[in-house]
């Protein structure tokens, strides 16, 4: 739902609504300050002070106007400590006004400019808007989970630089259009770094030029959409090495940023790199971002999916950290960040959700490629042993789908029981010609795109030709997953769905058989065996 101008009213005088507050709507939602406004350009420009860990930047954004009127409210993302210095208007290069900090209105991490022109501004009008900004940014506690930037030092002791932000939001280190529903088109990022030091970041490298004895300028371009919180700069002693992964679009770039003395054991390491491309091509379709390139680069993290440079934190090590996530010894075959964090080029960068309670399309999808990779190079079994392995670390807390328009997640079941989902459709479809055919549509028909998650459960009803809506509802939006009630005699098996949704229904798999189950009671054969790998509990004498 937009702002209105009783709701903005309401904003401006900080009314909290229920155990949200207008904070948490401004950052959360896409209201009367971000409506009206898509994003085409960022140019951003950071200095970065490694003794006072302090950044001095712009960002130059660029936007185009989708909504006419005489009078607009701007909404400017930055979360304290950092702070906005000044914002000036810019339209086809020329000065139009600032907007005076003293004329905003600061609500959490937004700063709402009253934006008057003194004339109508027009529907596809465009305009620029330059910050200027600095602080010293929160700091991870805890990075990826607990985001903000991470300054650290190498076994050499260099100092080494990142940042993690996603969920937090890339307005913990520069102003911005704060929100995955508006996806900037194309980046510049210039980086001002330590002259003993190389900087990388998204995209290609587009200069590289020494400002003093002290400082070079690092400058790199993205030429896809991205979301705020991909836009990652890494500051290390990092070495390179590359190589051409020849790609259902042709040769691929994928480079390799390392810590100085790393490079060996990486060059070894890293051959997960080029399967896991060739693997989920195969299932998802060609990688998104080949104009952009893939690169792998040595965090002090343990990993993110930043679009095309993931951060790696593994310590090169397989499985995650050296362990199986499923306890089958499957999990241990590979590297578990280049697998899953690749994964996420396609879901959670390709395909990205608008609102960050439906983030289940990021984790699910990117958690089951782990299955779909082991399943293209170590067999069915092994896939459907991993998964279903997943299954011990299920909490079943709450609804994997969270609060809207206030920036909050669901549960982190949608990592591990959102594969099981997954893997439970695909189970039921009994057919993999068509599930794959689904998930590489699916990329081709989202790409580039945000979506919410009724598209794609809706898209998935349609490509499968199953209404999937009971199974979606009772899976994503309760808490617990169905339980098969079990009733047997001597020649008959009567089953029924229960503690689920009243409407609830799904095909129950035996035998490579499906019976259609519903909360009414069926009765099948009593020598049927049920298919594990759909995932669901069980009250009776067997599954």
């Amino acid at each position: 739902m937009r702002l209105t101008l009783v709701f903005l009213f309401l904003v401006f005088n900080s009314v909290v609504f229920g155990q949200y507050s207008s904070a948490d709507s401004l950052r959360g939602g896409y209201g009367a300050g971000r409506d009206w406004w898509d994003l085409t350009h960022y140019k951003l420009s950071v200095d970065f002070d490694f003794n006072l860990r302090t950044l001095y930047g712009t960002n130059e954004m660029s936007f185009t106007v989708t909504q006419s009127s005489e009078k607009k409210i701007l909404q400017i993302d930055l979360q304290q400590p950092m702070q906005l210095d000044s914002v000036v208007l810019y339209s086809q290069n020329k000065r139009l006004i600032d907007l005076p900090l003293s004329g905003s209105k600061k609500i959490g991490a937004a700063y709402l400019f009253p934006v008057n022109l003194g004339r109508t501004i027009k529907l596809n009008e465009q305009f620029t808007t330059k910050i200027y900004f600095h602080g010293t940014p929160r700091t991870a506690k805890n990075a990826p989970w607990d985001g903000g930037a991470i300054w650290s030092k190498d076994e050499n002791g260099k100092s080494w630089f990142t940042v993690a932000c996603q969920g937090l939001g890339s307005s913990v280190w520069f102003p911005c259009k704060d929100t995955q529903q508006d996806e900037v088109d194309s980046v510049e990022m210039n980086y001002y770094c330590p002259a003993d030091l190389v900087c990388v970041s998204n995209g290609k490298l587009s200069q590289k030029k020494e400002i003093n004895d002290s400082k070079t300028l690092y400058t790199w371009k993205v030429n896809n959409p991205i979301n705020n919180y991909c836009m990652i700069p890494y500051i290390g002693d990092y070495v390179h090495f590359s190589e051409i992964y020849q790609g259902e679009k042709g040769p691929l770039s994928m480079d390799y940023w390392v810590l100085n003395g790393n490079e060996e054991k990486a060059k070894k390491h890293f051959v997960d790199a080029g399967r896991t491309l060739k693997a989920l091509e195969f299932w998802f379709g060609p990688y998104p971002f080949y104009e952009d390139g893939y690169k792998l680069v040595e965090s002090p993290h343990l990993g993110m999916e930043h679009q095309s440079a993931i951060a790696y934190g593994n310590k090169y090590k397989k499985g995650y950290l050296g362990s199986d996530l499923s306890g089958t010894g499957v999990g241990l075959k590979w590297d578990y960040i280049i697998i899953h964090e690749s994964g996420h080029e396609w879901y959670g960068n390709n395909i990205t959700t608008k609102d960050i309670a439906d983030m289940w399309v990021h984790e699910s999808f990117t958690t089951y490629s782990e299955t779909l990779f082991t399943d293209y190079f170590y067999g069915t079994e092994a896939a459907n042993a991993y998964c279903r392995g997943l299954r011990r670390s299920i909490k079943n807390d709450k609804p994997i789908i969270g609060q809207y328009g206030v920036n909050i997640e669901g549960s982190g079941d949608m990592y591990y029981k959102g594969a099981n989902l997954l893997h439970t459709i695909r189970t039921i479809v009994s057919n993999d010609t068509i599930f794959r055919s689904m998930l590489r549509e699916m990329n081709a028909v989202f790409y580039h795109k945000t979506v919410t998650s009724v598209e794609i459960e809706t898209f998935m009803s349609e490509k499968l030709n199953m209404n999937l809506k009971p199974i979606f509802d009772q899976y994503l939006r309760v808490k617990h997953p169905p339980t098969l009630q079990i009733k047997q005699k001597k020649n008959e098996t009567k089953v029924r769905w229960i503690k689920c949704n009243k409407d609830f229904e799904m095909m129950l798999i035996t035998d490579h058989i499906p019976y259609l189950i519903t909360t009414k009671w069926s009765t099948i054969p009593s020598d049927l065996t049920f298919d594990k790998n759909q995932y669901y509990f069980v009250k009776g004498l067997r599954k």
